[in-house]
């Protein structure tokens, strides 16, 4: 599915790889297993720190499993002050000496209390050199990624993102459908990223994801990832007042912790005209490719009340395949798309968020922490709003 957007400013849309998708396991027969929203959660440190990973699913005809650990651990520090994040990407080798596909992943966060999330990316063999070097030009393990792994040209991305898979709250093992797969040539690398948020501390952490594989034998359709991203535009509520309840300020700092990638609240206003600062802000896309949808998932961070993604938006064929009206931070589960939608050429596919400054009130992470204009950021205390659908394709 290709969708048409404007050209963006010099690295716009790589940085729109930043958000993070999160995937539940599933039986054997469904793309992905679905779960019900959940009041927010207001604890100081998520819920999934204390909860037991579900069992795997067996390992089904033809597969077996590949582990991919940190070769060390880690511990994670804010790259530019005042920052409480740290987005760290690491080269893995699974050692493959055939094209195979992934058909399951489940990411093993070595230290959930501080892994905000993990998104794994695929390294064709052509573009493993570049990895290497990233690799190479910063001291210690792995290399600062904020907005995505800096390997992908600015232009990969947006329609077909080179995810294998990843991991937020509410994630787990995630077992494709039979007739799915995510090819992986032979002599690839993966990067992992992985997102810690320092608001919990700075132990170490040595993270892992687990892949099941089998034999690329062409039997399988091709899982890919389409992102749908929107501004977030939150003013201070009204008597509230401080540095940062002034946008231009606001952007400042982000573009402060998080560099190049802080840019990107003003990119998106590029690709999603016509949003006002407010509560609740969209953006539709049209579709210019045939695509089939198998699941979807939305994120959001802790000020987020809101999501949901539809279809003709507006339109007699209008349909709703993403509508979460409670928002929990510590569930997002991706969601099966069952019968799976069509969509064809000229359809459009609409994300909308809402977010709400009044949860600062009520949530920990919030303590201390003086009110701000909320825009797109990388931080856990930052906001984003971004669709995730998983599509197979003609």
């Amino acid at each position: 599915m290709i969708l048409r957007a404007p050209v963006l400013t010099a690295g716009a849309v790589l940085l729109l790889l930043t958000g993070c998708a999160a995937t539940n396991p599933t039986p054997a027969g469904a793309p992905v297993s679905s779960s019900a929203p959940a009041a927010p959660s207001t604890s100081s440190a998520h819920q999934h720190a204390t909860q037991a990973a579900p069992p795997e699913a067996p390992l089904r005809k033809g597969e077996r499993f590949i582990t991919l650990r940190m070769p060390a651990a880690y511990t994670p520090k804010a790259p530019a002050a005042p920052g409480t994040d740290d987005y760290r990407c690491f080269l893995l080798d699974p050692g493959l000496t055939a094209d195979s596909v992934v058909t399951g992943i489940n990411v093993l966060p070595g230290n959930p209390r501080i892994v905000h999330h993990v998104i794994l990316f695929r390294v064709p063999p052509d573009e493993v050199a570049t990895a290497q070097e990233l690799d190479r030009r910063q001291s210690g393990q792995g290399w600062t990624c904020f907005g995505g792994t800096g390997v992908q040209s600015q232009g990969a991305g947006l329609n077909s993102a080179p995810w294998l898979g990843a991991w937020a709250p509410g994630g787990g093992e995630r077992v494709l459908a039979p007739d799915l797969g995510m090819p992986l040539a032979a002599g690839s690398r993966i990067v992992m990223q992985v997102h810690y948020n320092l608001l919990a501390g700075r132990a170490p952490d040595q993270s892992a994801a687990k892949l099941r594989v089998a034999a690329d034998d062409g039997s399988r359709q091709v899982l890919q990832t389409v992102l749908l991203p929107a501004p977030v535009e939150l003013p201070c509520r009204p008597g509230k007042t401080g540095p940062l309840c002034n946008r231009a300020a606001a952007m400042a700092d982000v573009q402060q912790r998080f560099g190049i990638a802080g840019g990107t609240g003003d990119a998106l206003h590029l690709l999603c005209p016509g949003n006002p600062a407010g509560p609740t802000q969209s953006c539709t896309r049209t579709v210019t490719q045939g695509s089939t949808f198998r699941a979807v998932a939305g994120h959001m961070h802790l000020l987020g009340t809101k999501i949901s993604i539809v279809v003709n938006k507006g339109r007699p064929t209008e349909r709703t395949v993403l509508d979460i009206p409670v928002w929990d931070f510590d569930n997002q589960g991706s969601r099966p798309v069952d019968p799976p939608v069509r969509v064809k050429i000229g359809d459009t596919l609409t994300v909308s968020c809402t977010h709400d400054q009044s949860l600062r009130d009520k949530l920990p992470f919030f303590a201390g922490r003086p009110e701000r204009y909320v825009v797109w950021g990388e931080g856990t205390t930052d906001e984003m709003c971004l669709g995730i659908v998983m599509v197979t394709r003609p």
